[in-house]
């Protein structure tokens, strides 16, 4: 679903030339509606100078109530749509030959170095990597391949970074601290026959643990282990958001960006952007999107939710020290804008120039001749 944009826009040099555009286009609603508003208290009175009846006053066509001017660091946030969900998807898929003698059932995580599937009653490891097992590991070869199993092993604790660089050749070499490792592993995973050859079929590698999902189409208990063969598919466990952003938002959100997530069951938890896709992706309805992918620093917050809508609020921009005042106080006049300054000597209208906006909280910083605490004329609720 494709994200709503409610703000960010900051005026100055530094602002892009997008921001900037997206800024006047919104002022330029603010100017429509209290420019209208303005010409019908104008012709009501309402703007009249000391004397002038006050806010809602008998008479006027126009009610009006005042707001608080305040200094305080104003935050601007963009309100996207997101889904909830497991990060990551997997097939499974077998090197083994023999008989599929055990599964294990959807919805079990499986963690680097245990059990993921069974042929012929021995143990299929997993082990973190992104190469897939394509041969058997033997003392002597080099490869990618090689340099994953020797840090899965490490990471096991079965060998140690120093004992595998002893021989000379780097991580990438099967060494005979390698082979010894392997040996012990096997014995870990009650194998009593321990080879010294990662023989194709006994390891599958995936970049992360494996939440199970389902089984593929006529895989059970029994069924033949062909090499090649997609045996189930499997997600992380750990949630990621996607947000579908439309590509003319793209440059209002960035990686590394700090978010909060509104989850559905009630509650907010906080997150940041991992990462903005360069590639936009155009669905089967025909609509194209960039995908924006955002980890939460709490996963445990998600309560296993799954394919679940939630709300992402990412900070923009921050201003410390900031005058605020409502956006509706904002008034057209040539040049720029005015407040309207309220008090026990009547009214008169301020020029302001605009910086910050927050659409979320409906406030704008400004500049100008004010002082915290007065109070100005905005639109009666």
């Amino acid at each position: 679903m494709s994200g709503t944009v409610s703000s960010d826009r900051k005026a100055g040099p530094g602002v892009s030339r997008r921001r900037r555009a997206r800024r006047w286009v919104a002022a330029g609603m603010v100017i429509v509606v209290v420019a209208a508003g303005a010409g019908v208290a104008a012709a009501a009175g309402a703007f009249g100078g000391p004397g002038s009846p006050g806010p809602g006053a008998a008479g006027t066509a126009y009610r009006t109530s005042v707001a608080t001017v305040t200094r305080r660091t104003l935050t601007s946030q963009s309100s996207l749509s997101g889904t909830l969900a497991d990060s990551g998807s997997y097939a499974v898929v077998n090197q083994a030959t023999g008989t599929v003698t055990w599964l294990p059932p959807a919805g079990r995580v499986v963690r680097q170095g245990g059990v993921i599937y069974r042929v012929n009653g021995g143990p299929v490891a997993l082990l973190y990597g992104g190469v897939p097992a394509y041969r058997d590991l033997s003392a002597g070869l080099t490869g990618a391949d090689v340099r994953e199993f020797n840090k899965a092993l490490i990471a096991l604790g079965y060998t140690t970074r120093a004992d595998v660089l002893a021989a000379g050749l780097g991580l990438g070499y099967f060494s005979a601290a390698t082979a010894a490792a392997w040996e012990d592993y096997q014995a870990a995973l009650g194998i009593t026959v321990p080879s010294a050859t990662v023989t194709l079929g006994q390891v599958v590698f995936l970049p992360t643990a494996a939440k199970i999902g389902a089984w593929e189409t006529g895989i059970t208990p029994g069924s033949s282990a062909a090499p090649g063969t997609a045996l189930m598919t499997a997600t992380s466990p750990v949630p990621q958001v996607t947000i579908n952003l439309d590509p003319s938002q793209e440059t209002e959100i960035r990686a590394g960006d700090k978010v909060e997530i509104d989850l559905p069951e009630g509650g907010v938890t906080t997150g940041v952007v991992t990462s903005v896709s360069k590639v936009a992706a155009t669905s089967t309805a025909g609509v194209t999107t960039v995908p924006v992918y955002v980890s939460l620093d709490r996963p445990k917050a998600a309560r296993d939710l799954s394919s679940a809508p939630v709300t992402v609020k990412v900070t923009t921009g921050s201003v410390a020290h900031a005058l605020v005042v409502p956006v509706t106080a904002l008034m057209a006049r040539p040049g720029g804008y005015a407040v309207e300054v309220t008090g026990p000597g009547g009214r008169h209208l301020v020029p302001v120039a605009v910086g910050l906006f927050d659409d979320a909280g409906g406030l704008v910083q400004v500049t100008g001749d004010l002082s915290p605490g007065q109070h100005v004329v905005v639109p009666a609720l």
